[in-house]
């Protein structure tokens, strides 16, 4: 089995730092680790807490969701981030639980000669293709979709991601719920065999892939594709209405699953019901050990997981994410403090 040594995710336990009368103290480094697609806010979080909290400074180290869960599993770090329901057989073995941290949106981002309007997609028109059942942009299935729109007649070059990536969660179980074929082909998994496309490894080479080469398409979640300025597509959700990703969008979708008790902690938010419900968004999740050997790091964990769910996800509404509905915070601030 592959341990995941402190080493290779620079990770610091403690941090020497003094202060101006020359006495030094002995700041914690919270140190997490898992997927790219949060990354940018992550960063945002950190930034913020390292100068919120001199006490207790925080590192993450975007190495993929899998990668993620196997270090948080194996003791390396102190929490993970990712797009992927954990496993019982995770939550038992590894001591694991995961946490809403915030709701995000994997849209369908696209590269067509002449094109810069937004163009609609509908579930089973991305399934095909994602199969490479579909290989032209004026192909008759985007052109009934998109009335009005001078679609060319050029090859669709897919662009998907490799293994172990959160994304691909999100992205294949909407496909399988809403296309049987896609579902009975390649199924949902985080590491999915495409059938066609060429991978890019990380969200921001998917964006970079998709700007540089004419005709292509792929998927990332909304803020790489909000901040990259690359057009993304409105998708057709369970309502039968066209909608574009935002964090409204994201929260009725949120809201759809979660109310009225705001207790389930759903682990799908694909497809949701609701006429303004996004169709792909999901929650991003915090995978934490629930037993800690140090009790001085565990208190400094609650103490940051408790200032996400509260400062945190104003953050990560002012930076264009969906924060999560206030009464689903309270439910989730509870079991914060499981974590000892």
């Amino acid at each position: 089995m592959r341990r995941f040594l402190p080493s290779s995710l620079g990770i610091v336990l403690l941090l020497s730092c003094c202060t101006s009368m020359g006495t030094c103290q002995q700041a914690i480094v919270l140190v997490g680790s898992g997927s790219t697609v949060p990354a940018p806010l992550v960063n945002k979080w950190t930034e913020a807490y390292n100068q919120h909290n001199r006490k207790v400074q925080m590192r993450y180290v975007a190495i993929g969701a899998d990668e993620g869960i196997a270090a948080i599993s194996h003791g390396s770090g102190d929490f993970a981030l990712g797009e992927v329901p954990l496993t019982d057989k995770q939550r038992s073995k590894g001591g694991l639980i995961e946490l809403p941290a915030v709701v995000i949106g994997i849209v369908p981002i696209y590269n067509v000669p002449g094109v810069r309007t937004e163009l609609r997609f509908s579930g089973e028109v991305l399934a095909d293709i994602f199969l490479g059942k579909i290989k032209r942009w004026n192909s008759p299935a985007l052109v009934k979709l998109n009335p009005g729109v001078s679609l060319p007649d050029v090859p669709i070059r897919v662009i998907n991601r490799p293994a172990g990536k959160g994304s691909n969660y999100i992205f294949t179980e909407f496909l399988s719920k809403v296309s049987p074929t896609f579902r009975s082909q390649v199924g949902v998994s985080a590491s999915p065999k495409w059938p066609t496309g060429k991978p890019a490894e990380r969200s921001s080479e998917m964006v970079e892939a998709v700007s540089s080469e004419s005709g292509t398409i792929g998927y990332v979640e909304a803020q790489y594709a909000i901040e990259s300025k690359i057009p993304y597509g409105l998708v057709l959700n369970a309502s039968g209405h066209f909608v574009k990703a935002s964090p409204e969008t994201l929260t009725e979708a949120c809201r759809a699953v979660e109310a009225p008790a705001f207790d389930k902690f759903s682990a799908s938010l694909t497809d949701a019901p609701g006429a303004r419900s996004f169709p792909i968004s999901s929650y991003d999740w915090f995978y934490l050990r629930t037993s800690m050997d140090d009790v001085r790091r565990a208190a400094a964990l609650r103490e940051f997981l408790d200032w996400v769910f509260s400062d945190g996800q104003q953050i990560a509404a002012n930076a264009g994410y969906s924060e999560l509905p206030p009464p689903l915070r309270v439910k989730i601030s509870n079991l914060v403090q499981n974590v000892k």
